[in-house]
């Protein structure tokens, strides 16, 4: 079966900045259609609401939260891991070149010397051919040289940049009576105390701007057709209506913008952008960085087992259970999914009932024979992680999210997972450790201007701030996403 819209289907909502032909009712055109006609048309004058709610503001206030800051950048720190974890290749028997760690952040194909092996450390090396348990017998730079305890000889892997080798280190053995740096091997350094490793991350804010003008003429007009605002306004005048959906649509572009965001370029890699902005001499990074980008950069990314619809298979979600218990394995995550998505994995819980194979089991879900069938979940729980699922507006609407994934193919997204919870992390504006909601806004605000969501009146209409006849509406917001522990988020594409 297949569902056919009608020609003049109104499926996009149009933004009006003022009173048109196409939204005014003309009563004296067209012979024979206008007074002088023997019936004159009814006119309902109060505007349907066809679309429902149409704002999409609100996923960001359920997960997260907001913090004033002053600076132009926020810059915060995340943890390393705690265990020594590398990944290499093995130039040489028994010779291991170290080229990254585990998260392969700081992958070099000649290798890195910066990494925490030590001599006399006992290590695992899971190669190609095999996994061996050995003693470090030397250390220099990037080259590790392992000894095996039963004496086999690891071979050379063959090709020095595909990371074929993982190498952990599980303890160390020394003999009695000796120093660090006896009896095991040398070290360029000797033996040194292990520092622990951080990673830094920043952010910018972005300004956004909106306004809405209205003359001081059409001020005074009284409409013929009754409204009503997403606020819950109603009334009679077209002009307030036009400010409410102004302000409505501001609001979800600022909402939007923290999530699909993406930063620009450093400064000495212009584009056109930073042209557009700042200048051909500008010098300045452009852009911030949003949850998207910060999940597809950051995160993980699942397309599922078909590649069609994300995570509504149960090996799928197992497949997800094993990436997160590698990262943070944070027991409560967040589901904000498409509709299609939602039902897949509706259906995906409902087929775990072996007694509805041929129907609908009573009893089941709290059915009852004598009430309506409850075929949906809000949440469920798989080995040691619960989920909990919620429609995501953004990613349904046609005129948002919704319209861009019926295009966008592999591409599109079908929702997101974020972890529950806060995390704790080195703030360096306030100089200690902290513990913040994963997700947070932070807004420029001081004692003199907060911006965290300004509006103003300027013009002549009411209380007269200037000649201009007119009243303008502004609406202003500087303003960007910290997306901590990105490691712990799945996006579902």
């Amino acid at each position: 079966m297949a569902i056919t819209p009608g020609n003049n289907l109104n499926s996009v909502p149009s933004a009006r900045q003022q009173t048109l032909e196409s939204n005014y009712l003309d009563l004296a055109s067209e012979a024979g259609k206008g007074w002088a006609q023997q019936y004159v048309p009814d006119l309902m004058e109060k505007e349907a609401e066809v679309f429902g709610p149409r704002t999409i503001s609100g996923f960001l206030a359920q997960v997260g939260a907001e913090e004033a800051m002053t600076a132009d950048q926020v810059v915060w720190s995340e943890q390393s891991r705690l265990h020594l974890s590398y990944k290499g290749d093995i130039d040489t028997n028994n010779v291991i070149t170290i080229q990254c760690d585990i998260d392969e952040n700081d992958f070099n194909a000649s290798g890195i010397s910066d990494h925490g092996v030590r001599a006399n450390d006992t290590v695992i090396v899971a190669a190609p051919t095999g996994v061996f348990k050995g003693l470090v017998t030397g250390v220099s730079g990037a080259a590790v040289t392992v000894a095996t305890y039963d004496g086999t000889t690891i071979p050379t892997s063959g090709n020095t940049a595909d990371k074929g080798t993982i190498v952990l280190v599980y303890g160390s053995e020394f003999v009695k009576g000796v120093g660090y740096n006896n009896k095991g091997g040398t070290h360029s350094d000797s033996r040194v105390a292990l520092e622990p490793k951080f990673k830094s991350f920043t952010n910018k804010p972005i300004i956004m701007k909106d306004y809405y003008e209205v003359s001081g003429s059409d001020a005074s007009r009284i409409g013929w057709i009754e409204v009503s605002t997403e606020a819950g306004q109603g009334g009679y005048l077209w002009y307030l209506k036009a400010e409410s959906d102004t302000r409505a649509r501001f609001t979800d572009y600022v909402e939007m913008a923290m999530l699909e965001s993406e930063i620009g370029l450093d400064s000495t890699n212009e584009t056109t952008v930073d042209d557009t902005l700042y200048g051909a001499d500008g010098g300045e990074k452009v852009g911030t960085e949003g949850l998207f980008a910060a999940i597809e950069d950051r995160g993980n990314v699942t397309s599922g087992i078909t590649g069609v619809n994300a995570a509504t298979d149960l090996a799928e979600f197992d497949a997800i259970l094993a990436e997160f218990d590698k990262q943070g394995a944070i027991e409560e995550n967040m589901m904000f999914v498409n509709r299609a998505t939602s039902l897949a994995i509706d259906d995906m819980l409902a087929s775990m009932n072996s007694y509805g194979a041929g129907g609908t089991s009573y009893g089941v879900f709290n059915n009852s024979e004598d009430m309506a069938l409850n075929l949906g979940f809000s949440g469920f729980r798989r080995g040691s992680y619960d989920f909990y699922k919620s429609d995501f507006r953004y990613l349904n609407d046609l005129a948002t999210r919704g319209g861009i994934n019926s295009v966008a193919g592999s591409s599109a997204i079908r929702g997101v997972m974020i972890p529950a919870g806060s995390s704790s992390v080195y703030d360096q504006v306030v100089g200690a450790s902290v513990r913040r909601p994963f997700l947070h806004v932070r807004y420029r605000a001081s004692q003199t201007d907060d911006r965290r969501m300004k509006t103003w009146v300027t013009g002549s209409v009411g209380a007269a701030t200037s000649a201009l006849d007119a009243m303008q509406l502004h609406f202003l917001t500087e303003r960007c996403l910290v997306t901590q522990g990105a490691n712990n988020f799945m996006l579902l594409k």
